[in-house]
């Protein structure tokens, strides 16, 4: 099997674009992930993934899913691929990776690695918000808290009364949303 040299490929599932922002998939998922490199060696626990299964899909792990006595509680894998994905109903994040288990004597073969995951690509200067009705409404303005406004967003027009400015932004689905971010309070 030849390994990747795409680093993160993209595949499209249904009702999924191909390509996801990594900084937005990293803003999302938190600063405590970090996604290994393409070509590293991961250890794969197959019962903590069939419990994951039945976990997520509130199925039984014992009804659909087989048992194979004879498999290792844990697999030494070599990873092919890795793939970002958002669940299109929930904005859920999550990686899929293609992993190759290594055989006994593949096991023995040195192994130095390049480095120890990807980094962590959530961006350092973001603003999180859960969107009101009146933050999308064309009446009002997208509220934001003033440390926000200074430190993230680009500076406001204060030619224009009040000061205002339109911004766009695509979520993970890449859907575009305007929003017209306005100054309220003293100057």
């Amino acid at each position: 099997m030849k390994l990747s040299t795409s680093g993160m490929g993209q595949q499209a599932h249904e009702g999924e674009k191909k390509c996801l922002n990594s900084e937005l998939w990293h803003a999302c998922a938190g600063p405590l992930v970090c996604l290994p490199t393409v070509g590293s060696r991961v250890v794969y626990f197959p019962q903590g993934h069939s419990e994951q299964v039945a976990a997520t899909t509130n199925k039984e792990v014992d009804a659909h899913i087989p048992n194979y006595p004879n498999l290792s509680p844990q697999l030494i894998c070599q990873l092919h691929n890795v793939t970002m994905h958002a669940d299109v109903e929930t904005d859920e994040v999550y990686a899929q990776m293609t992993l190759q288990p290594l055989t006994q004597e593949e096991q023995k073969d040195t192994y130095l690695p390049v480095e120890f995951g990807i980094p962590n690509k959530q961006p350092t200067n973001y603003f999180c918000k859960t969107l009101t009705a009146s933050d999308t409404s064309t009446h009002g303005g997208f509220s934001v808290p003033r440390r926000a406004a200074e430190k993230v967003f680009p500076p406001l027009d204060f030619s224009q009364t009040p000061p205002a400015q339109e911004l766009i932004a695509r979520d993970l689905h890449d859907i575009e949303w305007k929003f017209r971010h306005i100054f309220r309070g003293k100057l």
